[in-house]
């Protein structure tokens, strides 16, 4: 079963993603972040009301709606699951919330204030096109906010233990601040949430083992094996420090 056929992953997971955060701090995420670092990495690109943000492979847009309730926006979330679109806009109801179900890139048309993604850039094997894109959807000013899975290109080995290998495309910071520096985007603030996604990636794959009965019947066993790997294997290199889990905002400047 693939993970682009949303509604079955949301509701066998449900119940061990509520158990593995703290409380408060699950808002219907798809990933390692905690709502208090959804809620500070907005703030810090300046998301507040009368702010334009474009989410960038939003998922079900768990992190979306939870900024744009918390902090007010106008919202435009983009994502190439048919089925995870169909689920954001159901549980958007009542939210200024827009979205479309679109192929990343080319972006959307159009400038907006911040651009959002999180979690997910690297599932792009080509960043320089992406970081191109993004740029020329911000005027002067506007900011790029992103998780960034940092380290060097996975070798053969280590493509052959991850599940789903070909959407993991690490990169180095360096490199990736000059490929934001191509593009006339500077990097404002940087933080290390390593340790705090290693704790959250154990609690997941603990939590699914605990319900894996319940999480079996609804997607199968080879899904939930491969799930409980991943997450295992997060773990390991986020400990080690194979891997590092940073936090950016870029800001885009004249040129």
């Amino acid at each position: 079963m693939r993970q682009d056929e949303r509604a079955p992953f949301e509701e066998a997971l449900r119940r061990a993603r509520e158990a593995a955060y703290e409380p408060g701090e699950y808002v219907e995420q798809e990933s390692f972040m905690r709502a208090g670092e959804i809620r500070a990495l907005a703030e810090r690109a300046g998301v507040a009301p009368g702010v334009s943000v474009l989410d960038l492979c939003c998922g079900v847009a768990g992190p979306g709606r939870f900024v744009t309730r918390e902090l007010g926006c106008s919202y435009l979330g983009v994502d190439a699951s048919a089925s995870a679109i169909g689920i954001a806009r159901a549980r958007a109801r009542g939210l200024p919330c827009r979205f479309e179900v679109a192929e990343v890139p080319p972006l959307p048309p159009g400038t907006f204030d911040v651009v959002l993604l999180l979690e997910t850039i690297l599932a792009f094997p080509d960043k320089k096109t992406l970081v191109e894109g993004v740029a020329a959807a911000l005027p002067v000013g506007g900011r790029f906010a992103f998780t960034l899975e940092e380290g060097r290109p996975l070798t053969e080995g280590e493509r052959n233990r991850m599940p789903d290998a070909e959407t993991v495309w690490l990169t180095p910071l360096d490199e990736m601040r000059q490929l934001l520096a191509a593009a006339g985007l500077v990097v404002r603030w940087r933080d290390d949430w390593s340790r705090s996604h290693r704790v959250v990636a154990d609690a997941l794959a603990d939590a699914f083992a605990a319900d894996a009965p319940a999480i079996v019947s609804r997607i199968g066993s080879r899904a939930l094996g491969e799930l409980l790997a991943a997450h295992r294997l997060w773990s390991e290199w986020l400990a080690s420090g194979r891997v590092r889990k940073l936090a950016l905002v870029a800001e885009r400047v004249a040129s």
